[in-house]
């Protein structure tokens, strides 16, 4: 609720995630790709409400554990995050190397002289240097945090991990390690949700591509068919593409809608050169593409599914 308004953040979003596989969520900031990971972790706030189910493997539901379960079974062990502020999640009265020192004993069990040991090799799988392991969150810069951060959710290479924005503040080598060692984590047979903007890093390792705009799912695409021709088929993803400078750098006309104040059809007809009077109505999502039209690479028409 925002200003005594109901906010629907996140609508209809229906997808799977197999082991081994990354499905990176793409889309402009504020369509609801994190409030999607905060959702799956119980993360929030109390007034917010959510329904539908979100399924682990082994039958647990995360959208209705309540938060002893999350708490004690889930976060970290079934579950891990990079958070999106990575600065808000470490303690700021203890250096990095005892907060890893403490994940590791807590998630692996290891003691003794071999926690050290541990906790540098988890530092390094994060491209995070030994020699700033004994500092305080507070002496790091941005994307040092956010390598810590990373560090400390593949300790215990839970079965899911949700790596909201991994390679903020990092420079273009960094985040290629970093999206490697991602991938390294899933193809360890665990499961990747990667949230985020930067659309090269979902084509070095995704396997899938799922885009939201104004909380809504509009296209679940393979990511071989999505990056390379013909390419995504709603015109909001093939914007996103073209928006690229090793494109067209030609950036997405006009502005997202509030989540408050949605149009009663298509959320981005406003902004689709294809639009016209179908968009008037919500279009549904049929597993693959929520659009009226539908574009093929020169952005004519294509055809829709039923």
């Amino acid at each position: 609720m925002r200003g005594g308004r109901n906010v629907a953040a996140v609508q209809d979003a229906c997808f799977d995630l197999a082991a081994g596989e990354c499905l990176a969520l793409v889309g402009e900031s504020g369509c609801g790709k994190s409030v999607l990971a905060s959702a799956l972790l119980g993360l929030l706030p109390g007034n917010a409400e959510t329904e539908g189910s979100a399924l682990l493997r082994d039958g647990t539901d995360l959208l209705t554990a309540g938060e002893r379960t999350l708490a004690r079974t889930v976060r970290g062990r079934r579950v891990g995050l990079v958070p999106q502020s990575p600065a808000a999640h470490l303690t700021p009265v203890r250096t990095v190397r005892s907060q890893l020192q403490e994940t590791v004993r807590e998630l692996t069990g290891t003691r003794g002289p071999a926690l050290r040991t541990a906790a540098e090799q988890a530092a390094a799988r994060a491209a995070f240097p030994a020699d700033h392991l004994d500092r305080y969150p507070h002496e790091l810069s941005g994307g040092l945090a956010q390598r810590a951060a990373t560090a400390l959710a593949l300790t215990g290479d839970a079965p899911l991990l949700l790596a909201d924005e991994p390679t903020t503040g990092l420079d273009r080598d960094l985040v290629d390690r970093t999206a490697d060692e991602l991938r390294r984590h899933t193809d360890g047979g665990r499961a990747l949700l990667l949230i985020t903007h930067d659309l090269a890093a979902a084509e070095r390792i995704a396997d899938r591509v799922a885009v939201m705009y104004a909380g809504r799912i509009v296209e679940l695409a393979d990511a071989d068919e999505f990056f390379a021709e013909p390419g995504p088929r709603h015109p909001y993803a093939r914007g996103l593409l073209d928006a690229l400078p090793e494109r067209a750098f030609v950036p997405v006309p006009g502005m997202p809608p509030e989540l408050g104040a949605l149009p009663d059809g298509c959320a981005f007809a406003a902004r689709c050169g294809h639009a016209d009077d179908r968009c008037s109505l919500p279009p549904p999502f049929d597993g693959r593409l929520a659009c009226h039209h539908g574009t093929t690479a020169d952005g004519t028409e294509g055809a829709t599914r039923a």
